[in-house]
């Protein structure tokens, strides 16, 4: 069962429930790829205007709330995420520690060149016995010899990390074509993952404050930050109307 929130479904876990569903995915490879979104407030306010990315994330195999204001509004709307928020780099951090301890490989996809081979490299050194089956960057024209090299590497798991809404849309066209058990699109975990970027201290990640600490580091992010008054006051509006959220299957 899901959670409807502006039209996005969310899968009420934890970040451990979240793990443990991956893991056993990656661990049946069954020869379906299986795709993880991970929409923040941000995104959610996108596919509420743009309905072939709304379609793109609720194909999706695993929606996780990727921000403390998902999780706010489904509380608004009547049907809370009880399991709270599950940042994707928490997801994919406990699922790396994971696949490390049987040997597992994880391909990295997106950023600027040179951002995901670093990547690799420093996950590499955190999780001993995680193989890095390959790393391209996020500039690419076609499709085809992208998913060449990863089908050829043939990863267990693949990070998309290109942004939203290509991430989303990329994975939901190719994921018939991919021979890999599981993809997630990330955002711009690759950054972090690099070195590149830093995440909040633990106080404003606790106090679900993230978002507020990347605007006062980045202060070109306003624009983008003015989504989420706009995601509150839509999901206020929807429950004025009565249009709670609610629960159904995908």
């Amino acid at each position: 069962m899901r959670i409807d929130v502006l039209g996005v479904g969310f899968d009420d876990v934890t970040v451990e429930q979240a793990v443990l569903r991956a893991c056993e995915i990656i661990e049946l490879a069954d020869g379906q790829n299986r795709y993880v979104a991970t929409p923040n407030p941000e995104i959610v306010w996108m596919a509420h205007r743009n309905e072939p990315l709304a379609t793109a994330i609720n194909r999706a195999w695993l929606v996780l709330p990727d921000g403390i204001g998902v999780v706010i509004g489904a509380r608004i709307l009547g049907t809370p995420l009880r399991g709270g928020r599950v940042p994707g780099i928490d997801f994919a951090s406990a699922l790396f520690e994971k696949l490390a301890e049987s040997g597992k490989s994880v391909f990295l996809l997106g950023a600027k060149p040179g951002v995901a081979s670093l990547a690799g490299q420093n996950l590499a050194e955190k999780y001993p016995g995680l193989r890095i089956a390959g790393a391209l960057d996020g500039y690419f024209t076609e499709n085809e010899p992208i998913i060449g090299q990863i089908n050829a590497s043939r990863p267990d798991l693949l990070l998309v990390c290109l942004g939203a809404p290509k991430q989303e849309q990329w994975m939901a066209e190719n994921s018939e074509r991919l021979d890999v058990a599981l993809s997630a699109g990330l955002g711009g975990a690759l950054d972090v993952f690099a070195g590149n970027a830093k995440r909040a201290p633990v106080f404003f990640r606790r106090t679900g404050l993230e978002w507020f600490y990347r605007l006062l580091c980045e202060p070109r992010r306003i624009k983008r930050s003015l989504r989420l008054p706009l995601f509150v006051l839509a999901v206020v509006w929807s429950r004025i109307r009565g249009r709670h959220g609610k629960a159904y299957c995908f």
